[in-house]
C-alpha cells in the first residue's frame, strides 16, 4: 500500500523463454556463466515396514528413512549408510514415500520411528510396481538415492553381493 505502481518490464518473446533457459543451462554446464543452485525444497523419505509379527487387522508401524535431505542438489547421488533391506521381487509391491518441509536438519540415513503419526511428514503418492525377478523372492539390497536434473528422485535398490539393480522414480518437483 502506498507504493508506486508496479512497472511493467519490456520483455522478450515469451515463447522463446524456455528455449533460452535451456540453452543457458547447457552453456553453464560447460563451465561458463553462473549456475543458480536450488536443491530439493523438501526432505524425502522411503517408508519401511517395522519387523513385527503379522496380526490380522493390525497394520505394522511404518518407519521413514531419509534418502534425500532438504536442499540436495540436482545431479547428485547419496548412498544410504550401509543397511540391508529385504526387497520382494516378482510380485506387485507398493513403496510408500514421505516428504517434509520442516525437517531440514535430517541427513541421509536418519530414521523417523512413526512416519504416519509424526506430524512432520506428509505421505506422497506411493510407487506401485512389480520388480523383475523370481516371484516372491526376498533379495537383500542396499539403497542409493539420486536427484536428477529433470526433477525426479531415483531410489536404486542394489543387490547385496550380486549384480541386480532396481530403480524407482518419484517426481519431486510437482505437488499433487
Amino acid at each position: 500500500e502506498g507504493a508506486k505502481p508496479a512497472k511493467e518490464l519490456a520483455g522478450a518473446d515469451l515463447d522463446l523463454s524456455v528455449a533460452r533457459g535451456a540453452a543457458y543451462y547447457g552453456w553453464v554446464r560447460e563451465g561458463h556463466g553462473i549456475r543458480i543452485r536450488g536443491g530439493t525444497a523438501q526432505a524425502y523419505y522411503v517408508g519401511v515396514e517395522a519387523a513385527v509379527p503379522a496380526v490380522p487387522g493390525f497394520e505394522p508401524p511404518i518407519r521413514a528413512l531419509c534418502v534425500a535431505p532438504f536442499g540436495m542438489e540436482e545431479g547428485t547421488a547419496a548412498a544410504v549408510p550401509p543397511q540391508e533391506f529385504g526387497l520382494v521381487v516378482g510380485e506387485p509391491t507398493q513403496f510408500r514415500f514421505f516428504s517434509s518441509s520442516v525437517r531440514r536438519q535430517d541427513n541421509v540415513g536418519d530414521w523417523i520411528e512413526d512416519a504416519v503419526h509424526s506430524g512432520e511428514l506428509e505421505e506422497v503418492s506411493p510407487v506401485e510396481t512389480t520388480l523383475r525377478g523370481k516371484s516372491g523372492q526376498l533379495v537383500p539390497v542396499n539403497l542409493q538415492a539420486t536427484v536428477t536434473e529433470l526433477g525426479t528422485l531415483e531410489l536404486h535398490c542394489i543387490e547385496k553381493n550380486g549384480a541386480d539393480r532396481w530403480k524407482l522414480e518419484l517426481n519431486v518437483r510437482m505437488k499433487e
